[in-house]
This record gives structure tokens, C-alpha cells and sequence, in this order.
């Protein structure tokens, strides 16, 4: 049997309020499959499994808050759930014998319970199975010798408590919601700030031949085909990553943990105030065209609070980009396990000096990254940079 627990879909999350179950006891389920969904103090997330089985319990309820690595369910293997069930405990009959009374029928299992001020008989395998399941043995009529609670008794108990509909859960208001947002930033950053030592660089990047080429390659496409500049820039990180993979993975436990690819979490600003960065899985591998379709699904489906947890597990860095905001540059905090977030401003025209020594109004953007001072230095960060610049300047090859 295995435990299904409540995980951590990021930094700022310690907790989750369960809005209700996708699965009921008795499904088989899959890796990858959501199974419920859970409130966040920033969205409702659809929470997946990570192994195979069978469900053999639900131990939450809609509307409990529950604490990341609480157990939700238990899991059996396939094969276990196809064991014969063990049938009822017998009710000991007792012959009848010559008396002036009639015989009682004894209950050798059954011993007295106090439950709500009166002593009632239940017998122990009831008893622990009450426990198990969460049910109030105070509710369940027994039908053994003398009125005792028996096994199958609660399980039928189990049952019709399981097919009552748990009550509607009452959404968080946009002022508490808002609340609660501020509140899981605060900790998630205090706690990065506070654990992590950052170190933070920044490069200053010529845009011109990436823009010319993005139009070039934009005019053949049609409206809803067209690739933005921050999707270019994504790609860009990716490849690299290639040769900085101590950038692009998780610190757990002392060790820096490597991933085998790039999945980025791209920082989107929500509606009501606050952000979540999901992945975007496997950038390095994919071409520009999939990349801007997944990326306009992802803002899409996030802004919508229809994410899944692997979406938000999953970023092995994170690339924030608020040039379309205004802001000329941006040193970002870094999201525990990650180690490194990297931050574009605006593409804008400013003083630079060209290839054949004249100054000249170019387009530059100004990149920059927050690392981990745990797993790299300035000197890895600064190659990065100029890896990042080397593959902006030939975006043909991306």
C-alpha cells in the first residue's frame, strides 16, 4: 500500500484547501492522472498522481485544509486489489439448552464500548475499522447478538456516508483570496531570500538581428502563427543552459541536483494580483512555432485556473520577463529548490557603439540573472550571459 500526500506546487505553498475528489474508492489510477483538485492561496490546481494503483481510501474531505506531505489517500498495487475480500465475521450462534430462560446467544468478540454516555457491544475488528474509515460509531445501528456492532455494520456505515454528497465549498472572497496571495509571497520570498545567497549579473544585449529576423520570419505567418520576441528569448535561455547545466536544476538537502532537461517556469502576473510561473516543458527540444503555441495555452489555462501540479513542479529555472511593462531591467528572487531565474526588460533604442566603430541607435534588451552562490559563482554566471548573448545574435540557429 502507498500513501498519496498533498505535494509542494511551489515556494509559496505550505498548504492547500481540498476542493473536491476526481477519483473514488475502487478506481484504478495512472501516473500523471489528476486525481483532485486543490485551492492554493493562488489557484485551484488539478492535483496528479505519481504512481499506479488502485484507490483503497480517500482520507480527505472537500473543504478540509490540509498541509503539504498530509496523506489524501491510499493506494493499493493493481494485483492487491483483486484479492478476495474476507467475508464478514461470523455471529456465533449457541444451541439451544434445557433452561427456564431462554439461552442467550453469546458474543464472544463483542465487549462493551461507552460511546455518547451508553454502553453498547462492539466487537474489535468494528472497532478498528470505525477508526480507520472515520466513522461515529455513536451513529451505527448494530444488527449482532444483543444489538452489537459488527464489522459488516460498518462497513455499510462506510458506504452510505461515502455516497452522501460532500457539501458545496464556499469560495475565498477576491479581498481574502488577495489576502492570501500577499501572504504566501511574503513567506515564499523571505524564506529565498533568507536560505538562499544570491548573487545577481546582468548583461546589456544588442536586439537588432533577432528583431530583423523575427519580422522576416513573421511576414510568411499568419496572424494567430506569429512568434513573439518572448518566446525567442525562451529558446534563447534554453539553449544556453546547454553548457551551464549547474543553472538549471533543484537544491535539496545540501546537493544540488541537475536536470536532465529544460523545463521553464515562465513568470505569469495573474488577474488578481500576484504570479505563478508553471513549466514550459522541454524547451530546448522544441521549435518556435510548438513553443508559442504552448505558451499562449499555458498564460491561457493559468489566468484560467486550469493548471495542473506537474505545471508547477516541474520549472527547473524560471524566466520572468517584464519588458512589456516598461521596465528596462529586472533582478529577480530566485524560487527554492531552483538556483537561478533569469529576468528581460524592455527591448528599447539606446546608445551603442557597432561592429565597424560607429555609434548608432540600437535596439538592446538588458538580461539578467539571480543564481545560487551555493552551486556557482560570478565567473559561470557571466558565461552564461555570454552564451545567452551569442545566441541572440544568430537566432536563425535556434
Amino acid at each position: 500500500m502507498r500513501e498519496f500526500t498533498l505535494p509542494s506546487m511551489g515556494a509559496d505553498m505550505d498548504q492547500g484547501r481540498l476542493i473536491e475528489w476526481l477519483v473514488a474508492p475502487g478506481d484504478q489510477v495512472h501516473k500523471g492522472q489528476a486525481v483532485a483538485v486543490v485551492d492554493t492561496a493562488k489557484a485551484a490546481i488539478e492535483v496528479e498522481i505519481w504512481f499506479d494503483g488502485v484507490v483503497a481510501e480517500l482520507q480527505a474531505v472537500p473543504g478540509q485544509m490540509i498541509p503539504v506531505g498530509q496523506i489524501m489517500a491510499t493506494i493499493v498495487a493493481s494485483e492487491e486489489a483483486t484479492l478476495p475480500v474476507a467475508p464478514p465475521e461470523p455471529v456465533v450462534q449457541a444451541r439451544a439448552v434445557p433452561s427456564e430462560r431462554p439461552a442467550l446467544r453469546p458474543v464472544a468478540s463483542a465487549s462493551h464500548v461507552e460511546i455518547g454516555g451508553v454502553r453498547r457491544r462492539v466487537s474489535p475488528a468494528a472497532r478498528k475499522l470505525a477508526d480507520e474509515r472515520g466513522v461515529d460509531l455513536a451513529g451505527v445501528s448494530g444488527t449482532g447478538p444483543l444489538g452489537a456492532v459488527t464489522l459488516s455494520d460498518v462497513e455499510r456505515a462506510a458506504a452510505e456516508r461515502a455516497s452522501v454528497p460532500a457539501p458545496p465549498v464556499e469560495a475565498a472572497t477576491a479581498a481574502e483570496r488577495q489576502a492570501l496571495v500577499r501572504q504566501a509571497i511574503a513567506s515564499a520570498m523571505s524564506r529565498s531570500k533568507r536560505e538562499i545567497p544570491h548573487y545577481y549579473l546582468s548583461e546589456t544585449i544588442p536586439m537588432a538581428r533577432a528583431i530583423d529576423w523575427l519580422a522576416a520570419e513573421n511576414a510568411g505567418r499568419s496572424i494567430s502563427e506569429r512568434v513573439l520576441m518572448a518566446v525567442v528569448q525562451l529558446k534563447a535561455v534554453a539553449r544556453a543552459l546547454d553548457g551551464f547545466p549547474q543553472l538549471n536544476g533543484f537544491f535539496v538537502d545540501g546537493v544540488f541536483q541537475p536536470a536532465p532537461t529544460v523545463h521553464i517556469g515562465v513568470a505569469i502576473a495573474l488577474r488578481q494580483g500576484g504570479l505563478l510561473a508553471p513549466a514550459l516543458h522541454d524547451v530546448a527540444a522544441k521549435d518556435l512555432s510548438q513553443l508559442m503555441r504552448e505558451l499562449a495555452d499555458l498564460v491561457a489555462r493559468t489566468r484560467a485556473a486550469s493548471l495542473r501540479s506537474s505545471e508547477l513542479t516541474d520549472p527547473t529555472i524560471t524566466v520572468t520577463n517584464l519588458g512589456d511593462q516598461g521596465v528596462e531591467t529586472v533582478f529577480g528572487i530566485i524560487s527554492p529548490p531552483q538556483v537561478a531565474l533569469v529576468g528581460f526588460g524592455r527591448v528599447a533604442p539606446r546608445p551603442w557603439v557597432t561592429e565597424d566603430g560607429t555609434l548608432a541607435a540600437v535596439p538592446t534588451v538588458t538580461a539578467s540573472l539571480s543564481a545560487d552562490h551555493r552551486v556557482t559563482d560570478g565567473h559561470t554566471g557571466a558565461m552564461f550571459l555570454a552564451s545567452l548573448y551569442d545566441w541572440l545574435q544568430r537566432p536563425e540557429d535556434l
